[in-house]
């Protein structure tokens, strides 16, 4: 499924699978590996046994074989005709699903929500292509990530700044979508992955091979020798002793569940029967 871009989109559908097309034709990325091991330790800690997992994304390399090793009968869909594993995986953007309501008990998205222009969109889908108290397990890269690259590409335009590097959302915002979109029990927690480059261009290779390099919407500048040449030495500037820059990507997790009646439900407003002063024993004469 590819889709010309909307003059409203943030980030260009075109230039988005052009990013993710090249990076299938590259060597693996490693922090793929990473986010995979971790999402499978979360699911390890669900006692809840799942029988139609979707996998969408980067993850549709790594997680099928250890979901179908779990039982489960998995559906992989790549985000680029280049990323295909099989014939039979599906093409298809985040925001834009085909599948049809209530189709999976488990849906796990990782790696690249944080470049899709209807991120709240794409989460409302997410859950109605999941059964009631079906789990949806996620994972994007937010605020705090690529600090240090930012930061020496800033530093080294003269004149006017221009993006190379687009916004991530915070943790906070990331839970606020989750209850937005409709799931029950939503979850968002972070953790942080520090890799050391001795050159940026050793990072911008990486991501690369990621895909997720600048996909926003607009035109882009020539950065010219001179931009190149400022950015090496204030990537320099920024090395510690061993000469190397310690970047950081900011890992969000999410996880939330498709409501269900047999799901547990919030206790009414006003409908305890013992006071929390009386379980705490205050005394409420102030003496």
């Amino acid at each position: 499924m590819l889709h010309d871009t909307d003059p409203n989109d943030i980030f260009d559908r075109t230039r988005r699978r052009a990013l993710r097309e090249r990076a299938g034709r590259r060597s693996d990325a490693f922090l793929w590996q990473l986010i995979a091991d971790e999402l499978s330790d979360r699911l390890v800690d669900v006692t809840r046994t799942f029988t139609e997992a979707l996998v969408i994304g980067p993850m549709a390399t790594y997680l099928p074989q250890v979901l179908r090793e779990r039982g489960m009968s998995v559906t992989t869909a790549a985000l680029s005709i280049s990323e295909k594993r099989s014939p039979d995986m599906m093409v298809v953007e985040e925001d834009r699903l085909p599948f049809q309501p209530a189709s999976f008990d488990l849906v796990m998205v990782a790696g690249t929500l944080d470049s899709v222009n209807d991120l709240p969109g794409a989460l409302v889908q997410i859950r109605r292509v999941l059964r009631p108290d079906g789990l949806f397990l996620g994972h994007m890269f937010g605020a705090g990530s690529l600090t240090q690259l930012k930061g020496a590409m800033l530093d080294s335009h003269k004149n006017s700044a221009a993006p190379h590097i687009h916004p991530q959302i915070d943790l906070r915002s990331a839970a606020d979508l989750l209850g937005r979109a409709g799931f029950a029990m939503p979850v968002a927690d972070c953790d942080t992955t520090t890799v050391r480059y001795s050159a940026w261009h050793l990072l911008i290779d990486d991501l690369r091979d990621m895909g997720t390099g600048n996909a926003l919407a607009g035109q882009r500048s020539y950065l010219g020798r001179q931009f190149l040449h400022a950015l090496r030495l204030n990537w320099s500037s920024r090395a510690e002793n061993d000469g190397k820059v310690p970047e950081q990507f900011v890992h969000l997790y999410m996880s939330g569940w498709a409501p269900s009646d047999e799901q547990p439900q919030p206790a009414k407003r006003g409908s305890a029967t013992v006071s929390l002063a009386s379980i705490l024993g205050t005394d409420k004469s102030g003496d």
